[in-house]
């Protein structure tokens, strides 16, 4: 698995992943993302460097024991997400360049409110890889998808014309550009755009996932609601819980024109809530991670 897959999957709690009839594959991997959700939010200060002692006793707060933690670092480590470095004298590990070159690339995305509308236009993807390079097709089509682009036709994609889209610098740092051109575009004629977008994209997909990201939060939500302001610990342990499960979402869901969706578009009332829960969780969360860093 590559690094780009790694760091844009969902995760699952700390009770799913000790749930005998989980998939022992999947536990697995959702500790990974745990694991990069931590790193991407807490290490980049630091150069993307967190010791070993540390991170056990983050995860530790997330239901996660010592040798889970660690064969899930041996693991992001031989695919080459993480990197062996000792800092003032203690052992730890720090993101690679590529990890954060994929991190600072989904910022922008993954804490972005606006949606794009009609006028901003289209960005077009027109791409031809030899056969003799089908591998490379392969890649190509992988990372469009991963960037939130839905198909128009054979070697046509299209994704909404964001001013913070990253697909230029993406596809240049993983030397695809030699395949591809990039074009804004507007759709002039012909049919309704709203009927396209189902066609380009699986909204019946998307929509089960922002569904059971909601099953899955809103009740933290209320319960905090209800409760008043959580711990610092337990701050930390929800939002990187929230923020794993939201990760992946606004690259399956680009942005797409509210105009062009379905009335009541489940995918807003999702963004509502991730951003409720991060106003609530992240500052208390930023503090208790300084503090367990600074001891």
């Amino acid at each position: 698995m590559t690094a780009v897959a790694e760091t844009n999957s969902a995760q699952t709690n700390s009770a799913e992943a000790n749930e005998p009839s989980a998939d022992a594959t999947a536990r697995s991997a959702r500790l990974r993302h745990l694991i990069i959700t931590v790193y991407g939010l807490y290490a980049r200060p630091d150069g993307g460097w967190l010791s070993v002692a540390t991170l056990i006793r983050l995860l530790a707060d997330l239901g996660i024991d010592e040798p889970a933690v660690r064969s899930a670092i041996s693991r992001l480590k031989r695919r080459g997400i993480l990197q062996s470095q000792r800092c003032g004298g203690s052992a730890g590990y720090q993101l690679s360049a590529g990890a954060l070159a994929i991190l600072r690339e989904g910022d922008a995305r993954i804490f972005r409110r606006r949606r794009a509308t009609p006028a901003d236009g289209w960005v077009l993807a027109v791409f031809s890889v030899p056969e003799s390079e089908r591998h490379r097709r392969h890649v190509l089509r992988s990372e469009l998808t991963r960037l939130g682009f839905g198909t128009v036709a054979p070697g046509v994609w299209i994704v909404p014309a964001h001013p913070q889209d990253t697909t230029a610098e993406t596809l240049r740092r993983l030397e695809l550009d030699a395949y591809a051109d990039l074009f804004r575009a507007d759709h002039l004629a012909f049919g309704d755009p709203a009927a396209k977008i189902r066609r380009w994209w699986d909204l019946d997909e998307l929509e089960r996932q922002y569904e059971s990201f909601i099953r899955a939060h809103e009740p933290v939500l209320r319960h905090w609601e209800q409760r008043g302001s959580p711990l610092a610990q337990e701050a930390f342990a929800g939002y990187v819980r929230v923020l794993t499960d939201w990760r992946r979402l606004p690259y399956l869901d680009p942005g797409l024109p509210a105009e062009l969706l379905p009335d009541g578009w489940v995918g807003i009332r999702a963004a509502d809530l991730f951003f409720a829960l991060r106003a609530l969780l992240e500052g208390p969360a930023q503090a208790y991670v300084k503090s367990a860093i600074s001891d």
